[in-house]
Order: C-alpha cells, then sequence, then structure tokens
C-alpha cells in the first residue's frame, strides 16, 4: 500500500457557549440552549457555497479535536458511558484521543444568513468546544443517515440527567442578573452540570471538591452536596476577564 497523507484545511469555525472541554456535553442534544454558529472562513465565505443548504434541517460536521495533544492515543480507551473502568477498543468509541484527531457530529441546522462578508449558519446544540475548526459540512439525507433499527451497543439509548442540581442563593441572585441579557442561562448551566462532566473515576466517590467550567464569559463555581453522589449545588458565577 502506498504511503498516503492528507492536508486538511478549515472551511469554517464553530462559535459554541463551551470554552474548554470539561463542559461540553458528551452529544449535541443532551443541552437544548448550548446552540452554536458556524462560521464559513476565505474563500468558503461566498454564499454560494450554501446554495441549497436550507433545504435541509440538519447537518454533518467533520471537525478536529484541536484541544487534544497531538499524537497522543492509545489502541484502546475507556469510556463513559462504561463507567471509566472498562476498555474497548479506539475504534469502538468516540474517544477524542484518536489516531487522526477528527470528529463527526450530527446538527440541526437553524437559520442561515449572509452579510458584510460572512457567511453563518445558526444551528441547534452542539457538543464542540468553541474554535473548533470544521473541515467539511455535509447536508443530513434522512433516507440514507437515519437507521432507527440500529444497534448502538454500550450506547444504545441516550442517557438521563445523572445529577439533581441545585442553586446557592448568591447564584440565584447572579443569574437574575445574567438573564437581563442571557435568557435561560440558569437553565442552560443546570442542564450542563446536570449531565455531570466529572470524569468517570470521579463520579462514584462523596468529594468536597469545588468545580468550575468555563461557559460564554463566564465561570461557574459548583460542588457535590455533602455526603452525596447524585446532586450537585450552584455555588457562584464568575465573570472572566480575557486580556490581549
Amino acid at each position: 500500500m502506498s504511503n498516503l497523507s492528507l492536508t486538511l484545511t478549515p472551511v469554517a469555525i464553530l462559535h459554541s457557549p463551551y470554552k474548554e472541554k470539561f463542559s461540553v456535553p458528551r452529544q449535541p442534544d443532551l443541552v437544548q440552549d448550548g446552540t452554536g454558529i458556524i462560521e464559513l472562513l476565505p474563500p468558503y465565505n461566498q454564499f454560494e457555497s450554501v446554495r441549497g443548504l436550507e433545504q435541509f434541517s440538519h447537518l454533518w460536521l467533520i471537525f478536529q479535536f484541536d484541544k487534544v495533544p497531538a499524537g497522543k492515543w492509545s489502541p484502546t480507551v475507556r469510556p463513559p458511558r462504561l463507567g471509566g473502568n472498562q476498555r474497548i477498543g479506539v475504534f469502538a468509541s468516540r474517544a477524542t484521543h484518536r489516531p487522526n484527531p477528527l470528529g463527526l457530529s450530527k446538527v440541526e441546522l437553524r437559520q442561515i444568513e449572509s452579510k458584510n462578508g460572512k457567511t453563518l449558519l445558526y444551528v441547534g446544540p452542539v457538543d464542540l468546544v468553541d474554535g473548533t475548526p470544521i473541515f467539511d459540512i455535509k447536508p443530513y439525507i434522512a433516507y440514507a443517515d437515519n437507521q432507527p433499527n440500529a444497534k448502538s451497543g454500550y450506547a444504545q439509548n441516550k442517557p438521563n440527567s445523572q445529577l439533581k442540581v441545585t442553586v446557592s442563593e448568591q447564584a440565584q441572585r447572579k443569574f437574575k442578573e445574567i438573564e437581563k441579557k442571557r435568557p435561560y442561562f440558569q437553565r442552560f448551566v443546570t442542564e450542563v452540570i446536570a449531565q455531570d462532566p466529572r470524569p468517570a473515576y470521579q463520579q462514584n466517590k462523596l468529594s468536597d471538591r469545588i468545580y468550575g467550567i468555563r461557559l460564554y464569559e463566564f465561570n461557574i463555581r459548583w460542588k457535590m452536596q455533602e455526603n452525596s453522589l447524585n446532586e450537585a449545588i450552584i455555588l457562584n458565577i464568575e465573570e472572566v476577564t480575557t486580556t490581549l
């Protein structure tokens, strides 16, 4: 077999509320308010590139796991859906650490906008970090892509929310202030934490550790309730200021 290689150039970049891998849901439809915007990059940002795409309700995105160390992969991985204790082959998983750091995600297409030299695709809930490079966009073809009787191994059913989430008085006041500009922000944050973003090996241990997740321009501080394995509390919300 000849030695083949391929150089990929991003056609777009994905804007999302998830500023780090830790906060990203494991599948796109688990958090209803975690929507995204796909911004086409030059020279692909002309409207001609997406003519006819409005006829499709969903898209396939081929993207890069650009936040994982290059070249770091293993032939076996521990999927979170198996509790992080059982190893399976990397090609039987959707693990981020892969021989080629490419991912595939299905998203809902809600709107196409082209103005001021920009072409934007507004999409529904995503499972991608803000700034993720998109290498290709393909329409979802219902009759070919939808297989209702497909067997999905250890991930046959959609996972239920794992944590019951409450909000401290301090965080409640901050939510009310933020929601003047970002409606449903409390619902969004609650759904993200309810999916339990902690590594699988931490999920069955009592802990008083305080976690932080970056969503939009905020750092959400939360922890597990005392002596509880399935109840979390949002402690506070800090605005993150970035300097250039």
